[in-house]
């Protein structure tokens, strides 16, 4: 049966659907032998040949889902150029072959990844549609103001635009530092710190708790495990709920 090309790629490598298409453009991508560079072709990955930089692309039929408790000081990349610890070295070989990092986090944030070889999902995901609620544990210097809390609710106005209502709680304060729970629904670069220096209070702090209804619990830093069943089922809902955006 024939797929769309950059589907067969998502499905058997570790690209994301927009990481495909990239690469499709780019001519890194073969199928029996000819270069393909146009968006929208098809192939069959049962029968045909395909390759990407070279290598034969087998898919992966069964979809893995990780839950991962990145450490502060570390890459999610899969390289890094300055020979940072990168997350995958904490993992077992092979998944840093198949798996990708459904969204980032900061090189010193720690906290809830979702790795998986499902490319569709991470596009989902990662989509600035912002379906999806990430909440997060932040510790800031100062003690923000009423004003200043309610600032961040209602959107602050960043260099690349206003950010979105943010659900925002103050936890506990010491004399001289606030423990705040932020949730946002937009995936920009650094978003929670910058909000949180726009008002005046920088973060020392920045710990991801929760994707949607997917929790980080009690993993400790560098742990991760499978997704249960009913986390299963909430991937599930999330993918069609967001089918809709291409």
């Amino acid at each position: 049966m024939q797929e769309r090309l950059q589907k067969v790629l998502a499905q058997g490598t570790n690209l994301s659907r927009r990481a495909a298409e990239v690469a499709i453009k780019n001519g890194e991508v073969r199928v029996n032998g000819e270069v393909v560079s146009k968006l929208g072709s098809k192939a069959d990955p049962e029968r045909d040949r395909v390759t990407y930089k070279g290598k034969l692309v087998r898919l992966i039929r069964q979809k893995i889902y990780i839950i991962f408790n990145k450490p502060r000081n570390t890459i999610v990349s899969k390289t890094d150029e300055k020979g940072r610890p990168l997350i995958w070295d904490r993992l077992h070989p092979d998944m840093k072959e198949i798996l990708n990092s459904a969204g980032r986090l900061d090189f010193d944030s720690e906290g809830l990844l979702i790795l998986t070889n499902d490319g569709n999902f991470i596009q989902k995901l990662t989509h600035p549609s912002g379906e999806l609620w990430k909440t997060y544990y932040v510790k800031v210097s100062g003690i923000p103001s009423v004003e200043k809390l309610e600032k961040l609710r209602n959107g602050v106005k960043l260099d690349d635009g206003m950010t979105l209502p943010a659900k925002v709680e103050q936890i506990r304060t010491t004399d001289k530092n606030a423990v705040l729970e932020i949730s946002i629904r937009e995936g920009r670069n650094r978003q929670v710190r910058r909000m949180c220096a726009k008002v005046g209070h920088n973060i020392m702090k920045l710990r991801r708790i929760a994707i949607g209804e997917i929790k980080l619990g009690n993993l400790k830093p560098g742990e991760w495990r499978y997704l249960g069943k009913k986390e299963l089922y909430y991937i599930k809902k999330v993918l069609a709920k967001i089918a809709k955006f291409p």
